[in-house]
């Protein structure tokens, strides 16, 4: 065996290839009319697979069809009402069909068939839920859509709760998704295009798009770089993400992640580009700007004055999330005239017991805050927010009677950390979470000039960065006055979605 390296998107996969091709399904021989040796090719092919079945049926003391199905993919009631029961009927009768085509167009009282002689077509839809039926003295194969995967039921997406607004979350099934999209737009401009990906897993991915508002630029980008994908597995939305995306060594996300039917449904009317991948809740939206990742669906849900102030709050205690430590560090280590001269005194009594320097204090307890909130997330639903609660109060207590950190350290971090929890993507919350670091240890050397450094490197980053062509900071750079309007200030959605008078409809019919 030989180590092959396969490149796509700039991104470089090990993988272990033989020169029989066993990662593939290589199976392109051709059915024929005895039905035992159709049978022995599909053993051969789902050898040592055990939850393969079948259920063989004679007619007039004959083998006349083999009934071939995965039992832990499909629905069985669905299977015998539709398929076994018909064909045990129609065993004793002496019109048995003489080709495949008519069977499945008489006797099949599903709507979702297909017929094919390859192997490969018809393993690849026996993974896929169906039942594949076998006849004799024919080389074509009836393939029959029963599948009958668990799923749970909507609920409420946990990343993106709400007060007001849909309480529906995208679950694993793609069709279900693909469903609660279409419900929010009855429109046939709602186009869907559906591309398989991974060698090994055969992940189905619904690139869906609102014909005359998505620009046609973008939309051949996104099947563009979706086809251009080569991996053994798909296995959730986020390795699509990061081949699609155009730079990947970014903190900032150029892709928007949503769980949320309605946020799909609003993004594609402003002309974006929706990604549905199977087995995954998280829908995929491109482009993206900076500025989607600090609105949230419930701004359009409230009265516009009150989303606007919210905004505002965001646009506040985000800079609060990546500068308060390294403002804190620069200014009482380098800037200490700059403060008032009552708080210097009581910043300088309280860290007369600290043997560290301020920049050290601070990335201490910045670590143990991170390593709280992951602790928290990871531990069970029962006792995991307990544990952040008493487990911040207890530590930050114990360490500042023991004169390892000072009081006011322990306010700047509780202040960033729920300055962060403000950003309502997550995605763009976990990239502002990140940047604080490098700012502490900016401020912690240069002070308020590497502060200064930091932030005009952060500027420079975001507005060079590009989302599917489009700039990552627009409408602010370069400046769009039209496109303004809903980004500071949360318009009136009667100027966000202006309709046509009825005169100008009738004057174009």
């Amino acid at each position: 065996m030989r180590r092959l390296r396969i490149r796509s998107s700039g991104k470089a996969f090990n993988i272990l290839k033989s020169k029989s091709s066993i990662l593939q399904e290589d199976h392109d021989k051709a059915f024929g009319p005895a039905i035992e040796l159709n049978e022995s090719y599909i053993k051969e092919t789902f050898k040592n697979c055990y939850d393969l079945e079948y259920r063989r049926i004679k007619a007039h003391q004959h083998l006349q069809w083999i009934v071939v199905y995965i039992d832990s993919l499909i629905d069985k009631p669905m299977l015998e009402e539709h398929v076994l029961k018909p064909l045990l009927r129609r065993s004793a009768e002496d019109d048995i069909p003489a080709i495949a085509e008519e069977l499945a167009d008489q006797w099949i009282s599903i709507g979702t068939t297909a017929c094919s002689g390859r192997i490969s077509d018809v393993v690849l839809n026996l993974l896929q839920g169906h039942a594949a039926i076998l006849s004799a003295g024919s080389s074509s194969v009836i393939t029959v859509a029963v599948p009958g995967v668990a799923k749970r039921s909507l609920e409420e997406p946990s990343s993106e709760p709400v007060i007001r607004g849909s309480k529906e979350g995208f679950i694993e099934q793609l069709p279900t998704n693909l469903g609660l999209v279409r419900a929010r737009l009855k429109t046939s401009k709602l186009k869907t295009e559906s591309i398989t990906l991974g060698e090994l897993s055969h992940t189905q991915i619904v690139m869906t798009y609102l014909e005359g508002i998505a620009e046609d630029k973008v939309i051949e980008q996104v099947r563009s770089r979706l086809r251009s994908i080569r991996i053994d597995g798909v296995l959730d939305s986020g390795y699509v993400e990061e081949f699609i995306e155009d730079q990947p060594y970014s903190p900032f996300p150029q892709v928007h992640s949503t769980e949320r039917p309605d946020v799909v449904a609003a993004e594609l009317l402003e002309g974006k580009v929706a990604i549905l991948v199977d087995t995954s809740p998280y829908v995929l939206i491109v482009p993206m700007t900076f500025w989607t990742g600090l609105q949230a669906s419930e701004d359009y849900y409230i009265r516009w004055p009150i989303a606007t102030f919210i905004r505002w709050i965001r646009f506040l205690f985000i800079h609060f999330a990546v500068f308060a430590p390294a403002l804190y560090v620069a200014i009482t280590t380098f800037h200490q005239e700059m403060i008032p001269t009552n708080l210097v005194l009581s910043i300088a009594g309280s860290r007369e017991a600290v043997p560290f320097p301020a920049m050290i204090e601070a990335l201490m307890m910045e670590i143990v805050f991170e390593a709280l909130l992951e602790a928290g997330v990871r531990m069970p639903k029962q006792i995991g927010p307990t544990i952040g609660i008493v487990g911040g109060l207890v530590i930050g207590q114990a360490a500042v009677q023991a004169g390892l950190i000072s009081a006011p350290v322990v306010i700047i971090v509780s202040i960033t950390g729920i300055s962060a929890f403000t950003t309502p993507r997550f995605s763009l919350r976990n990239g502002i979470r990140l940047l604080r670091f490098p700012m502490l240890f900016m401020a912690g050397t240069l002070g308020l000039y590497g502060i200064v450094l930091g932030f005009l490197g952060i500027m420079l980053h975001v507005t060079s960065l590009r989302s599917f062509g489009k700039l990552y900071f627009a409408p602010v750079t370069p400046i769009g006055l039209a496109a303004f309007k809903d980004v500071f200030v949360r318009i009136p959605i009667r100027l966000k979605y202006r309709l046509k008078s009825t005169s100008n409809q009738e004057g174009e019919k």
